[in-house]
């Protein structure tokens, strides 16, 4: 597909994933592929280190959430379905609201402690079940990477085999906040190396945590650069 340059994991297969792996259903993937027809139409969407993805077991995808098209383009270019946290007010509309569940979203309330959607978003990674998660819990107001809600290493700690983090570059300049509508551009999504149980024996869920910040605001830093663009400056570092 033109703009995903990366290839994906081979040991995912070429047109099918191997026997006994969880595989999307046909209408997932009629989404996607519709999906990716329109991200490389409108915008030049370039992915990197698709072959990171996990062959096998639940994996917590930690992503930073730069607008409305991130769950879209941040899981286009992987093969394992997908499984989002999305905000309980998209769920208001039922024509939208079945829509999003179709392609295995479910609702988490903003600002409050929603154990309902912590518990199943336990049960998802415990059938071992790729799960989406924006850690900063909304938008960013100017393209840097908030801070990271604590909640999240509950996730981390007690059902992921593996924890992904993942940068998504760009798409704060195509749809921030301020805009009612995208417009054209040019967006980036890169994936870190997996980090196994076995990577965070040793860690708090806290530095887990600041341990994936980190590689996602190295990683936005480093193609900015290579972008032609000045790096963001964080007052934490």
């Amino acid at each position: 597909m033109k703009g995903l340059p990366s290839r994906p994991n081979p040991r995912l297969g070429v047109w099918r994933l191997p026997e006994g792996m969880a595989r999307p259903n046909l209408w997932y993937q009629f989404c996607r592929m519709a999906y990716g027809v329109l991200a490389t139409s409108f915008w030049r969407l370039q992915v990197f280190n698709r072959h990171y993805e996990p062959t096998t077991g639940s994996v917590l995808y930690l992503s930073n959430h730069q607008s409305f098209l991130d769950p879209a383009i941040m899981s286009l270019a992987l093969k394992r379905p997908m499984h989002f946290m999305a905000r309980a007010s998209l769920f208001r509309f039922p024509i939208f609201k079945q829509w999003i569940t179709s392609v295995n979203a479910f609702p988490v309330r903003r600002g409050a402690a929603d154990t309902g959607a912590m518990k199943e978003a336990l049960r998802r990674l415990k059938r071992g079940e790729q799960l989406v998660v924006f850690p900063e819990g909304t938008r960013t107001r100017d393209g840097r990477v908030g801070p990271f809600l604590p909640g999240v290493a509950l996730l981390a700690r007690r059902a992921a085999e593996w924890v992904v983090p993942v940068l998504i570059e760009g798409a704060f300049d195509i749809w921030p906040r301020s805009r009612p509508l995208p417009t054209l551009g040019n967006a980036v999504v890169i994936y870190c190396q997996p980090l196994s149980r076995a990577d965070r024996r040793d860690s708090t869920d806290q530095q887990v945590l600041a341990l994936s910040r980190q590689r996602i605001i190295a990683m936005q830093a480093h193609i900015r650069r290579r972008r032609g663009l000045p790096a963001l400056t964080y007052a934490d570092g």
